[in-house]
């Protein structure tokens, strides 16, 4: 077994000879197996133990065997103490994510500390089996049913091709002791239940299942690379990123070979679900305005003409921002310039819908932008008649997220003067008794 993971080590080249190792303890056969074969193969090893105080003398219990161990090797033993539950609650996470994120950025942390090359942990083939059962349940797409990858960043899995009977064999072989965490036993867990209920079941009808798992994961492996490729050609077809907007084209992505497919790996990343992805995309011909939202309740997405817009749901307050007199330029909510000039024959005006020309004369300090309300109005330039600012947007196509997105300019007196980078008020436009010119210039943000 010790040659089988020095070749897995070399094949995947996850660990360089010699170099320092941070590996994570628990004091369970698997990472105990892992410390004991690192250590043969040479590797400088730096022993990293993880108390969650989830199981009261048991937490401790394996602290002081993770700290004997060590010492029985002569490494250096580092431990690190969590309050799991009330990091739980602030993140509002389960425990167990909870404990895998505390984990996971201590790990880099001592990793960083100790100029160590890589964090081994002790995932094998049977918690790799568990992994795709447990995503397949869940509904992942074919990189959920890779299962575990023997590297992720700097973290590496080198016991990954063993499976658990091998490791419990080599430890007796080796009179290794370890301990059992007696949360393994708890079917409340779905790891638990899946490991003694759902996989027992299977080697009912087939003995050998998670070696043929193991197979199924390698072909899945090589298959995903293509699948990749796909998808990556095809999201540069279908997706435009403007800002802070996710634009997908509809005809795009019925031109691809699997729409509801791509549409999956382009929005999973969002926190949409399947369920909410599957409406998505029946939903394709539905009228514009129909509206979707990620689990995470993070992003919506617009379904509008021929397109899907996924923006980041905006919670910023609908407060009136001032603009005094005398400013030359602001640069929130929104990226406005000022410029005060004398009207005059000479002074050339521009045909830009980011330029707003008012007379000065004809307003009152302080002015205001703001976002739109229902009910507001204003005269549009080259207009007499007023228009609600709503039906001003529908007239001119704008979709529900760029109606979100506007600003108004507006006098003190609540008039408005400018709907920002679309068109000013008619009521303050340049005439031949205005003397002076106030300059608006809008910076949409890049």
């Amino acid at each position: 077994m010790l040659l089988r993971t020095k070749e897995f080590i070399e094949q995947q080249q996850l660990l360089s000879s010699g170099d320092t190792v941070v590996i994570g303890v628990s004091g369970g056969s698997d990472s105990v197996a892992l410390l004991d074969i690192l250590h043969r193969l040479d590797y400088t090893c730096v022993v990293c133990h993880c108390n969650f105080h989830l199981r009261g003398a048991e937490s401790l219990r394996d602290e002081n065997f993770v700290r004997e161990l060590a010492a029985s090797y002569r490494l250096p033993f580092i431990k690190a103490d969590f309050d799991t539950v009330a990091y739980s609650k602030l993140h509002g996470s389960s425990i167990e994510m909870a404990a895998r994120e505390l984990r996971y950025n201590w790990f880099e942390e001592m990793r960083c500390i100790h100029n160590a090359q890589a964090i081994a942990v002790a995932h094998q083939q049977n918690d790799a089996v568990e992994t795709m059962l447990m995503n397949l349940a869940r509904g992942a797409g074919i990189r959920g049913l890779t299962g575990i990858r023997p590297q992720n960043g700097y973290v590496v899995r080198p016991l990954l091709p063993l499976f658990r009977h091998e490791i419990i064999a080599y430890l007796k072989e080796r009179n290794l002791q370890f301990i059992t965490d007696s949360s393994n036993d708890n079917l409340n867990h779905t790891r638990n239940f899946i490991r003694h209920e759902i996989i027992p079941l299977f080697e009912k009808i087939n003995t050998g299942f998670c070696r043929t798992m193991q197979q199924t994961n390698a072909y899945l492996s090589g298959t995903e690379q293509f699948y990749l490729q796909a998808i990556q050609h095809w999201t540069e077809k279908a997706v435009e990123k403007l800002d802070d907007i996710t634009v997908i084209s509809i005809t795009e992505l019925r031109a691809s070979p699997a729409p509801e497919t791509l549409l999956f790996e382009i929005l999973t990343p969002f926190g949409f679900n399947p369920p909410t992805i599957a409406d998505i995309h029946a939903g394709l011909d539905a009228i514009p305005g129909k509206t979707f939202f990620s689990s995470n309740n993070c992003f919506r997405l617009i379904k509008d003409r021929e397109k899907l817009i996924v923006i980041r749901i905006n919670r910023e307050p609908k407060n009136a921002f001032l603009i005094e007199q005398g400013a030359e330029a602001i640069f929130y909510p929104v990226n406005l310039a000022f410029t005060v000039v004398e009207n005059s024959t000479s002074f050339q005006f521009q045909h830009d819908k980011n330029i707003a020309y008012v007379d000065f004369d004809k307003i009152q300090f302080p002015l205001k932008i703001k976002r739109w309300e229902q009910g507001d109005w204003f005269v549009p330039f080259g207009m007499k008649g007023r228009k609600k600012i709503s039906d001003f947007f529908s007239d001119n196509k704008l979709n529900l997220i760029e109606k979100e997105n506007a600003w108004l300019m507006c006098t003190a007196s609540q008039d408005i003067v400018w709907v920002v980078g679309h068109r000013s008020d008619n009521r303050y436009r340049i005439d031949e008794k205005t003397r002076k010119i106030l300059v608006v210039s809008y910076f949409p943000a890049s």
